[in-house]
């Protein structure tokens, strides 16, 4: 795996250990935030596409998705909400596979 990528499915998944940490009752006041950064990330992206191009629009900068779950009242938790928006995001990938990369032949 590219290091790049490798990094950024660790702070996604790291996002959402730190996400799935917190009391239920936090954790749904960022929900909001949550679909509305997956949403912005979805309108930028497509639905189809793979890792490698998501691992790219969130190697690019993510203050667009920070302001989009600012405005949602996360801005304490920014980028713990981006973090797991872009993880779950993930799972949408063509190539995805449980965390890995999935090639066919």
């Amino acid at each position: 795996m590219h290091p790049a990528l490798d990094s950024a499915m660790f702070q996604w998944q790291d996002g959402e250990q730190r996400l799935r940490a917190m009391r239920p009752g936090e954790r749904v006041q960022l929900e909001g935030a949550i679909q509305a950064v997956l949403e912005e990330i979805r309108r930028r992206l497509g639905s189809s596409f793979h890792i490698a191009e998501l691992a790219e629009l969130y190697a690019a900068g993510t203050d667009w998705a920070e302001d989009v779950a600012g405005r949602r009242g996360a801005s304490m938790d920014a980028v713990l909400v981006v973090d797991a928006a872009f993880a779950r995001y993930a799972h949408e990938a063509a190539d995805y596979a449980g965390g890995r990369m999935h090639f066919r032949a």
